[in-house]
């Protein structure tokens, strides 16, 4: 049986908490009113609003905004401070963080967009990393598999039936971005050195790497099923946590 989150996007109460054996994952439209676009951009750091600035199109510079002015909000509202104290720092490979004047509160999070969608997680004390990708008709499936996934994996995705492969290979795709991200690796890791599950009718998990067995009981992976069209991952450090799935905006406290 799959455990692909069909759980019901909800929208919080406003009491909302995150406990130690959570994740909360939020889904959000990058696609939002004008006005709520110019409210978003307010709350960007001066970094932020030049790599905003760097984008050709208007299109990718406003899903750049809207996404990290909802992220700044997330934080904001789980470490209870304004937006504008939030500071973020940058691993080796461009996994943001919080500033050290919040590392005590042990807020780990990541995100991920894709198209007009965004998806945000959240957690105390465990890594975590999520993916989030648009199911593309004109990805070659096929090149991409052979060339970048292992051998076992490319072949198990071509003896599945036409019909599931692209699904299977977005699968596939995420659950391998989002343990990477969760790792802070970047692709230092290649992706044929290590294997996922991917089929919907399989747990969403690690099945083996190569140069640490042990990784596998490092981690957990969700599925997530965000939108028609969509799929996504998350991974979490350890185990024993339960998944909350968050429908952004939230009302006001």
């Amino acid at each position: 049986m799959s455990d692909i989150a069909y759980l019901a996007w909800e929208t919080p109460s406003s009491s909302l908490r995150l406990e130690q054996a959570e994740v909360h994952v939020w889904r959000a439209t990058l696609d939002p009113a004008p006005d709520d676009v110019a409210e978003l951009s307010q709350l960007l750091s001066s970094d932020e609003r030049l790599r905003a600035r760097r984008f050709y199109f208007e299109r990718d510079r406003r899903r750049f905004v809207v996404a990290r002015g909802i992220l700044r909000l997330l934080v904001s509202e789980y470490l209870a401070v304004e937006p504008g104290c939030v500071a973020f720092c940058y691993g080796r490979y461009g996994k943001p963080f919080l500033s050290n004047e919040f590392e005590s509160s042990c807020l780990q999070f990541n995100l991920s967009h894709a198209h007009e969608l965004a998806l945000y997680a959240f957690s105390y004390g465990r890594a975590v990393g999520i993916d989030l990708e648009r199911i593309k008709p004109d990805r070659d499936i096929t090149g991409i598999a052979v060339r970048f996934f292992s051998p076992n994996e490319s072949a198990r995705l071509l003896a599945l039936p036409k019909t599931q492969q692209r699904k299977a290979f977005f699968n596939c795709w995420t659950r391998k971005e989002a343990y990477l991200k969760a790792k802070g690796a970047g692709l230092t890791l290649p992706l044929d050195r290590f294997e996922v599950s991917f089929g919907d009718d399989q747990t969403a998990c690690l099945l083996e790497v190569r140069d640490d067995p042990e990784e596998i009981r490092r981690w957990s992976f969700r599925a997530l099923n965000p939108a028609s069209g969509y799929t996504g991952a998350v991974v979490v450090e350890g185990c024993n946590w339960t998944l909350k799935c968050w429908q952004w905006p939230a009302p006001s406290s």
